[in-house]
């Protein structure tokens, strides 16, 4: 029998000891980590458009084809098989004829890669046609399609300050919105679809994107200080919609991360969202009202 006066065991704690934890911030992230890899791809950015224009287009064609290889591989999780070879053939050719002859070849490239991959499903047979065909078309116009927008942005006369310009100021939004929703985040905007999204970090998000797009315009492009104002408060609204878009698609595809290409972020596509959501309204600004 038990001495009710002896103290007991007290169990053993589970997991490494805190000494070893991996070290992450309150949003979730290796934070260390996350900024050598978020370093490591600016500088690969900022290099390749110094140079030479068309480094960045292998940069951007790149992206193109791991995104693509990375939606599959979510959506097998549900039993969607996409035809990576015409996705990834097609994606390419609609971002090459983008840079070089424009917005009308950029359609016709889409329509046939959009043709050619339901003509290549049909080998497959009838079962689940309708289900890859449907995320196929999707693909092409979340990834290839949107995508293609940065080599029109480049092609422009002024397009390398253009991509600096697109990419600094989305970037201010997850910046602006990390650092506020660390600090003062208290009231979640999407619990179900992302619970660590929140108001206040949405109106840090908006704060740095309208500054970022006002100094850049305005000095960096020399254009009217209203089209950065307004460049910042577009790149918010679609950075977030972009991000919430992501996170639907994970969630719906019980998935964490796209994959774990790019250490401390995740996935390609979980730093992509943001961009690929702003650069086609971004494009429409610039090219109208400042380029």
């Amino acid at each position: 029998m038990t001495d009710p006066s002896t103290p007991a065991a007290t169990p053993e704690p589970s997991g490494p000891p805190p000494s070893t934890a991996t070290k992450q911030s309150r949003a979730g992230r290796n934070l260390p980590l996350a900024i050598a890899s978020g370093v490591g791809l600016a500088t690969m950015i900022i290099v390749s458009l110094v140079f030479l224009k068309w480094l960045f287009m292998i940069v951007v064609v790149a992206a193109v084809l791991v995104a693509i290889w990375e939606l599959d591989r979510g959506f097998r999780a549900k039993g969607i098989n996409l035809p990576q070879e015409p996705l990834m053939l097609g994606g390419t050719v609609m971002v090459v004829s983008a840079y070089f002859e424009g917005t009308e070849p950029l359609v016709t490239a889409t329509a046939v890669t959009g043709l050619v991959t339901m003509l290549w499903l049909l080998r497959r047979g009838i079962d689940g046609f309708v289900r890859d065909a449907t995320a196929s078309v999707f693909t092409i116009f979340y990834v290839p399609f949107l995508g293609s927008f940065v080599a029109l942005l480049l092609a422009e006369d002024d397009g390398v300050k253009a991509i600096i310009t697109f990419i600094a100021v989305t970037a201010a939004s997850d910046i602006g919105g990390y650092v506020a929703g660390v600090l003062f985040g208290k009231h979640p905007m999407a619990p179900v679809i992302s619970p660590k999204k929140s108001w206040e970090g949405f109106a840090g998000s908006a704060l740095a994107c309208v500054v970022a797009g006002w100094l850049l315009v305005d000095y960096l492009l020399e254009g009217d200080w209203w089209v950065g104002v307004a460049l910042g408060l577009i790149a918010v609204v679609m950075a977030t919609l972009g991000d919430l878009v992501e996170s639907v698609i994970k969630r719906d595809l019980g998935i964490k991360d796209m994959s774990q290409v790019i250490p401390g972020h995740g996935g390609l596509m979980d730093r992509l969202d943001s961009l690929l959501a702003t650069v086609a309204p971004i494009w429409l600004l610039l090219h109208y009202a400042v380029l």
